[in-house]
């Protein structure tokens, strides 16, 4: 059960996000509407998830960090259906990341500053560099590094560099928990 009280989850139209277990929004986040967050997730200071005109869905384990904003592209006549935004399990989102329609799978990183864009598909482990512009329909595949305005493969991942994409996200699980017994107490 969440036992946070946070003014800052509300409704749009008839629509309330959904916590998870042991979730931790941030007083200074904001999430609107159609949004799941799974187990564990974190959402830190000055976070944005808005699912207004459409979902979002955030897997368990998933921390976004500071200033990260999260939207969705509606159902209209360029983009018949609209796009979600669905992020996976156990995946970091840099400080000031903008996820915007896209989808992206379990075990990624994504870097600082980075944007992501309508209809982009990142495959399960795969880090993205702090900056990089990946851009409107764009599949990035697993087991690589990129970087880059637009994103560009740039080597393949090490298996230290794999093991350390799920050392952040169960790093970040561990210091949610200390906030919400901060919380709580």
């Amino acid at each position: 059960m969440n036992h946070q009280k946070n003014d800052t989850i509300r409704p749009f139209r008839d629509e309330r996000p959904a916590l998870g277990e042991r979730v931790w929004v941030d007083p200074k986040a904001t999430v609107i509407g159609r949004v799941r967050l799974g187990a564990d997730v974190s959402v830190w200071p000055g976070v944005v998830l808005r699912g207004d005109v459409h979902r979002i869905d955030i897997g368990a384990r998933t921390n976004l960090q500071d200033n990260t904003v999260c939207h969705v592209t509606h159902d209209g006549p360029q983009v018949p259906g609209g796009y979600p935004l669905i992020v996976g399990e156990d995946v970091t989102v840099g400080h000031a990341a903008v996820l915007h329609a896209c989808t992206i799978g379990d075990r990624c990183l994504v870097g600082m500053g980075s944007l992501i864009l309508d209809g982009a598909e990142i495959e399960s482990d795969v880090m993205i560099g702090a900056g990089s512009l990946v851009a409107p329909g764009k599949r990035l595949q697993s087991g690589w590094l990129y970087r880059g305005r637009p994103a560009r493969p740039a080597r393949e991942l090490s298996a230290e560099e794999l093991d350390m994409l799920r050392y952040s996200a169960a790093h970040y699980v561990r210091l949610k928990d200390e906030y919400l017994v901060g919380a709580d107490g």
